[in-house]
């Protein structure tokens, strides 16, 4: 699969990619008066809505209006200033009250798009039909929590750090021949605003994930989902918070690691229609 750069469409303050379901009751474009289901997709730090070309065309197909928003400072998104990951997530609530009133929505969010996703279902309980949060981060110890933060202080905003280690934690050693999926992360950590990279990171850093208690009052249905040899945003993590929320259940994808929608395309798709299936029916 190739991850090619697609067409934006204004979503408040943001750019996303916009894809209308594509039959059945559910295929009105937003902003009709049908409301069909939303499901919105939140990428992590240094990507870009393509990230999420391998599961868009599947959960239009199953009937859901799909919103794939450039993080700040990412993508075609113009930078804005935010402290942390409540901003963001604030910023995408402006964004859904503006274009999406009232509608439906599957949450569905990786690294710290899944924690953004967890605070925006806390801020549209009544909205939120379901969530999937895949590698999210859970109280992180204080080894991994120093290391994050170091490479956080590293970013100055202005010049962008090698993107060489982070491709290795995502992806393992370098090969002679990348996959495309490599490729593409390379071109966006290599092209994304400094700034929106530095800021982005340093609210990932700072931010431990989801409270206890903010997950002991989660009201809709939640799947943390995880890849088998995440060493950061690990399985134990996506089962601890599993345990806390009401409806919350774990899965672990056997041989994926950080970049699980884009490596592992096929289990990925597998575990995240069934649930929008569940949530759908519920």
């Amino acid at each position: 699969m190739t991850w090619k750069t697609q067409p934006r469409s204004d979503f408040g303050p943001l750019q996303a990619i916009a894809v209308p379901a594509s039959s059945g009751p559910n295929s009105q474009q937003i902003g009709t008066t049908a409301k069909p289901p939303l499901a919105i997709l939140l990428h992590g730090v240094g990507l870009r809505a393509e990230a999420w070309a391998a599961q868009i065309p599947p959960l239009t197909d199953l009937g859901f209006d799909v919103l794939a928003p450039d993080m700040p400072g990412h993508g075609q998104s113009a930078f804005t200033p935010l402290d942390n990951v409540q901003g963001y997530a604030a910023l995408l609530g402006i964004a859904l009250a503006q274009q999406a009133p009232d509608r439906d929505c599957l949450l569905i969010g990786h690294s710290m798009g899944a924690m953004i996703a967890l605070e925006l279902a806390q801020q549209h309980a009544k909205r939120c039909i379901g969530i999937i949060a895949m590698n999210a981060v859970f109280q992180r110890d204080a080894p991994a929590r120093a290391a994050v933060q170091a490479r956080a202080a590293r970013l100055d905003g202005v010049n962008l750090p090698d993107p060489s280690p982070t491709l290795t934690r995502w992806f393992g050693a370098e090969t002679s021949d990348p996959a495309p999926e490599r490729k593409a992360c390379h071109d966006w950590l290599t092209t994304v605003s400094p700034r929106g990279y530095q800021q982005a990171y340093r609210s990932f850093a700072n931010s431990d994930g989801p409270s206890p208690l903010s997950l002991k009052t989660l009201r809709c249905p939640a799947l943390f989902l995880t890849g088998a040899e995440e060493p950061n945003s690990t399985p134990a993590m996506s089962i601890a918070m599993a345990d806390l929320a009401p409806k919350g259940r774990a899965e672990v994808i056997a041989g994926a690691a950080h970049m699980m929608p884009m490596t592992h395309v096929t289990e990925t798709n597998s575990a995240v229609l069934n649930f929008a299936k569940e949530c759908l029916h519920a």
